[in-house]
């Protein structure tokens, strides 16, 4: 009967010093920080550290653009790689001298030769995306409703003679 309430509280226990380490981690990441690293907020923001101080955290968001973050909402500090890779689009080579992949899966399996006929083939073949099972409206029905449209007494705001 006693052993199901040490076992709940052993693993309370266990919970609570895994969150505390975490956030230990996440303390001394923060206090590492140094001018011109590069950081992930808490919202999402990419930027590039320009000043730490106590508290406060000055971030270059842009050419001209600072903004000034509590420490706390910083969620990474990134390295130079990945901050490069994420912002700048810049991908760091390991192996410089390696092939390259190619962008398009059908240059795998096919041959030059075979490509260019898939192309004269679709080039033959068209395809109308139009409508063609709506029927086309005679040109005498806008004409008989504009003449049906001067019939009918137009309305007005109040300003007529019926009063």
């Amino acid at each position: 009967m006693l052993l199901p309430f040490i076992v709940l509280i052993g693993a309370m226990f266990l919970m609570t010093r895994s969150a505390k380490r975490k956030q230990q981690q996440a303390a001394n990441m923060r206090n590492e920080m140094q001018p011109g690293s590069g950081v992930r907020t808490i919202g999402g923001m990419y930027a590039t550290v320009k000043e730490v101080n106590e508290d406060t955290v000055l971030l270059d968001a842009g050419p001209g653009v600072e903004l000034l973050f509590a420490k706390n909402a910083i969620g990474s500090v990134l390295s130079d790689d990945e901050y490069n890779r994420i912002v700048h689009g810049i991908e760091h080579d390991l192996k410089s001298d390696s092939d390259v992949v190619p962008d398009d899966a059908s240059s795998l399996t096919e041959t030059d030769d075979s490509a260019d006929e898939a192309a004269a083939a679709s080039d033959d073949k068209s395809v109308d995306l139009g409508k063609k099972d709506a029927p086309e409206e005679p040109a005498d029905e806008p004409v008989a409703a504009e003449a049906k449209s001067d019939e009918e007494p137009k309305k007005t705001d109040g300003d007529s003679e019926a009063k």
